[in-house]
C-alpha cells in the first residue's frame, strides 16, 4: 500500500493554489471540473501530492484544531522572513520540543493548519 495524496476541500481554489505552489512549493499537475459546481486541482512535489476541491455547491470546510499537514524547510529563519514578506501571520511557533526539530504553525486560505519544520540534528 502506498500513501497517495491528501484531499482538502476549498472555498477558493485558485487561492487555494496560489497559496500551496507559492509558500509550499507545490506545483500544479492537473485541473479538471467533474461537474459545473466542482473544480479540482491536484499539486505537488515527488510523493507530496495533495487534491484541492471547490464544489460551490458544499458547505464551507471546517477542518478542526487538531489536524495539521507538515513541510519541511531547509532554514525555518527564511521561511519565517517569507511568511513577513507575504503578509503570512504565524499561528504558533517557532517551537522546539527537542534540540533536533524546529517548526511553527501558519493557516492555508481556508483555515486548515500547517506546520513548517526544520530537521537541525543528525
Amino acid at each position: 500500500m502506498a500513501y497517495l495524496w491528501t484531499t482538502i476541500h476549498v472555498i477558493n481554489l485558485k487561492e487555494s493554489m496560489s497559496f500551496y505552489e507559492k509558500v509550499l512549493g507545490l506545483k500544479p499537475e492537473r485541473e479538471f471540473s467533474p461537474s459545473p459546481h466542482m473544480h479540482i486541482a491536484f499539486l505537488g512535489n515527488g510523493e507530496t501530492k495533495i487534491e484541492l476541491i471547490e464544489a460551490s455547491d458544499a458547505p464551507s470546510p471546517n477542518y478542526g484544531q487538531d489536524l495539521s499537514l507538515g513541510f519541511s524547510v531547509s532554514s525555518l529563519e527564511e521561511m519565517i522572513h517569507f511568511l513577513e514578506k507575504e503578509g503570512i501571520p504565524i499561528l504558533a511557533g517557532p517551537l522546539s520540543p527537542n534540540p533536533d526539530i524546529r517548526f511553527l504553525y501558519i493557516l492555508d486560505p481556508n483555515g486548515l493548519k500547517i506546520q513548517l519544520v526544520e530537521q537541525l540534528g543528525s
